[in-house]
Order: structure tokens, then C-alpha cells, then sequence
């Protein structure tokens, strides 16, 4: 089975829509505001259409950019705090290097150790898949 490029068919140019992907997903941005920055570029763009990218394209960017990131070093800590999201209280667990770069982070409506284990292993396979080494 052949696979197909992963623009065909797509009206816009693929430098167009990994632009927009990329701002979504480096920057706190809204999908409006995509567009309105994309339209003082010259390109009219829907932000249903900049969300549609976002669904498809985001986590195969995700995949590809992982194993070029920089690598930790193997000193980090946890930080766990509580904080208001969309006005309902939620654990947010953060991992940081010692450079206070953030590695990881997750939201949880319980604090407990069923939580906590799964933010720990949602961080140390991110690590190990980037090429990173933990020592525990």
C-alpha cells in the first residue's frame, strides 16, 4: 500500500499551513488568532481551517521534531501546585530541569498517587524517547 504525501490535495501551500501549526503550537495562541495573523500576511485563512491543520498535522510534527530537541541533563525536579482552570480547581504537576526548562507537564482533577505515577511515566518515557538517560 502506498502512502500519500501528506499535503495532497490541500489548497494551501505546505510552508502555509506548518506555518500556522507551528505558531499554534510554539505560542498561546487562538486558532482567530491564526487567522488574523495570517490574513496580515496576505493569506485568508479560516480558523476552522487552522484547527483542522492543527488535528492533522500537530502530533506527526510532534513525532518527527522529538529526537532534535536539546536533551536534558539528568538533574530535575517536580513541581506540583493547584490552580483554576476554566473556573474548576486542578493539580498541575510540572517537570523542570535544573536550567528551569520545562520537560513535561499534566493536569489532574485528584491529587493522589494513581496521578502522580502517571505523570512519572509520562515524563520519564518522554525522556527516555528523546534520548535522554534518568538515573533514579
Amino acid at each position: 500500500m502506498k502512502l500519500q504525501p501528506p499535503f495532497k490535495w490541500r489548497h494551501f501551500l505546505p510552508e502555509i499551513i506548518l506555518q500556522a501549526v507551528r505558531w499554534y503550537c510554539r505560542y498561546a495562541l487562538s486558532y482567530r488568532d491564526i487567522e488574523v495573523l495570517m490574513l496580515e500576511r496576505g493569506v485568508e485563512v479560516d480558523h476552522t481551517t487552522v484547527y483542522r491543520w492543527v488535528h492533522a498535522y500537530a502530533p506527526e510534527l510532534d513525532k518527527r521534531i522529538r529526537p532534535h530537541l536539546n536533551l536534558t541533563n539528568d538533574s530535575w525536579k517536580v513541581d506540583e501546585t493547584y490552580i483554576k482552570v476554566k473556573k474548576a480547581w486542578k493539580y498541575l504537576y510540572r517537570a523542570i530541569d535544573s536550567q528551569g526548562n520545562t520537560l513535561n507537564f499534566m493536569l489532574s482533577a485528584k491529587r493522589d498517587a494513581k496521578a502522580a505515577k502517571r505523570f512519572f511515566h509520562k515524563v520519564l518515557k518522554g525522556a527516555l524517547s528523546s534520548g535522554g538517560q534518568i538515573r533514579v
